[in-house]
């Protein structure tokens, strides 16, 4: 797969193809669905072919679960593959301009080789936005393409690394030379290509419908959904979590305080404020490093090699704050980045640090670190490549639950961050099931789409107009992933409960749960219970 698709061994920490860079052609896909049945083929072999006589090629306890996780994630993935939806993908945030855009972020610049080596990727992006358009001609031939807003999306970002100020102009080559200059002239033909062949055949509708829906879905959460069991549960959260922070508005200012009145008074308060994105990353990192240190031994077995967590500004700027892992030998440490749109200059804790718990610890951070250090029980795809958003977002999401139960919200004002965190992700899952499958909306005088949706996002977070605007174009190009978020800590938490009610200390549960690393969340359940 790191040959296949050297992004992904540059994300890995696979050395050897930071200089190459995949094409996203059709023969690309086609190629990646050969790979993925002769590797499922290949299981099913070396699992046929071992018996109890057998020494070192038995299947032990860990491969069979190893096997069970690849089949439904390699399944759910060709499935994706033989529908087109890979080749048609093109969003704002998950898609081939995204993968070439961040994969230059992750690529060190200490040394001429490896300057040589971001210098050798950047003049193959021509040829990988060529590929990359005909998959999307190919699949738009076949009825498959998105809707307006996402392509207008990506031609924003594809007109930003083309015009002057580029982010490809900071990776240590020389602006001037014939491989940046190339790149930036392949994302202005990038652009250019979308506006003039593929938005002319773009969909005013931006549901995905039922069918389409519930394979994402499955493909996220980690298993099939009872979406309209979700959504009804999607708007009770709600209701709870708004109740909530009407009673912690009062308590803050006074009983005749609304929960948005609330917002502006606390983005008004001087020790919830941050100026600067130097000040931001400094903030970062301190609360990052001393969540670490208060929490090791106390509710979690913190690896050392895990104790480190690099906390950056993202250049690209296009909102939201995400992770990448380390490498799986640890000489990149795990990143917190923080993509800050253009213009923001002031961030307010008490809306941050619940995500700040998110994706450092004990969120995704420590999450995908300890999976990493389980060289002895998982092998490399476990440890690296294997990702299940209901796992992985709902352990993130649970983790900020976690910082609340162990008194880290004992601030009203980082109190209300958190519940406000939570709105939004219960938001998410009535809001993505509500508009893709065209349900009628709570009032029930309409049907979801977007502009109901964006007065609802807006009626349910208090996150700024314009990363606002990122997660409602996010929502209705990536549909299923949102909801992955509050599902996945409904199951984690139910998980946990049973746990303890079965004898675990909460540690046991956390260090058994994390060593195993991400899987659909019924196979967790099966290794987590009753032995």
């Amino acid at each position: 797969m790191a040959e296949h698709s050297p992004t992904l061994a540059t994300e890995l920490g696979i050395v050897g193809y930071d200089g190459e860079l995949q094409d996203f052609s059709p023969e690309y896909w086609d190629s990646l669905a050969d790979r993925i049945r002769e590797l499922m083929a290949d299981v099913d072999a070396l699992n046929d072919g071992t018996d109890e006589s057998d020494d070192e090629d038995d299947f032990d306890s860990v491969d069979h679960v190893t096997a069970a996780i690849l089949r439904d994630r390699m399944g759910l993935e060709l499935e994706l593959l033989h529908q087109g939806e890979f080749q048609a993908q093109l969003n704002n945030i998950e898609s081939p301009v995204q993968t070439i855009r961040d994969t230059f972020s992750l690529m060190p610049t200490d040394t001429p080789e490896q300057l040589e080596a971001i210098e050798s990727r950047l003049s193959k992006v021509a040829h990988a936005l060529h590929g990359y358009r005909e998959s999307l001609a190919d699949a738009a031939s076949h009825g498959l393409v998105a809707a307006h807003r996402q392509i207008d999306a990506v031609i924003d970002q594809c007109e930003n690394l083309a015009d002057e100020g580029s982010l490809l102009e900071s990776l240590g080559v020389d602006p001037e030379s014939s491989a940046v200059t190339s790149a930036k002239a392949a994302f202005g033909e990038m652009a250019d290509w979308l506006s003039t062949e593929l938005n002319p055949l773009g969909s005013l509708e931006e549901a995905f419908g039922r069918e389409r829906y519930e394979l994402f879905s499955e493909y996220f959460v980690g298993y099939q959904v009872d979406l309209d069991e979700a959504y009804e549960w999607g708007l009770d959260q709600l209701h709870q979590i708004v109740s909530k922070q009407k009673q912690l508005a009062r308590k803050l200012y006074g009983d005749d305080c609304p929960v948005r009145v609330a917002y502006r008074r606390l983005n008004e308060e001087s020790r919830y404020t941050l100026e600067g994105t130097d000040e931001l990353q400094q903030w970062m990192s301190k609360v990052s490093h001393r969540a670490i240190e208060e929490l090791d031994g106390m509710h979690f077995t913190i690896p050392e090699e895990i104790k480190e967590l690099d906390c950056r500004i993202d250049p690209a700027g296009s909102g939201g704050i995400f992770y990448t892992p380390p490498a799986d030998d640890f000489s990149r440490p795990g990143t917190m980045w923080w993509s800050v749109p253009k213009g923001q200059t002031t961030f307010h804790k008490w809306q941050e640090l619940s995500t700040v718990f998110h994706e450092g610890v004990p969120g995704h951070h420590l999450q995908l670190g300890i999976t990493l250090t389980e060289k002895d029980n998982l092998n490399l795809w476990r440890r690296t490549m294997n990702w299940h958003s209901g796992h992985g977002e709902g352990w993130a999401l649970y983790a900020e639950q976690l910082m609340d139960e162990f008194g880290y919200m004992r601030d009203p004002g980082m109190k209300m961050g958190l519940l406000d965190s939570q709105r939004l992700r219960a938001a998410r899952v009535v809001l993505d099931i509500g508009v893709h499958l065209g349900k009628k909306v709570p009032e029930g005088s309409g049907v979801w789409d977007a502009s109901y949706a964006k007065s609802f996002l807006r009626d349910n977070t208090a996150m700024d107009e314009a990363n606002l605007s990122f997660e409602l174009d996010r929502y209705m190009g990536w549909a299923g992933q949102a909801p992955s978020y509050a599902l996945g800590q409904r199951a984690w938490v139910q998980l946990r409960d049973d746990a303890l009610a079965e004898g675990q200390t909460l540690t046991q549960f956390h260090d058994a749960a994390l060593r195993l690393g991400s899987m659909p969340m019924d196979l967790l359940r099966n290794e987590i219970l009753n032995n």
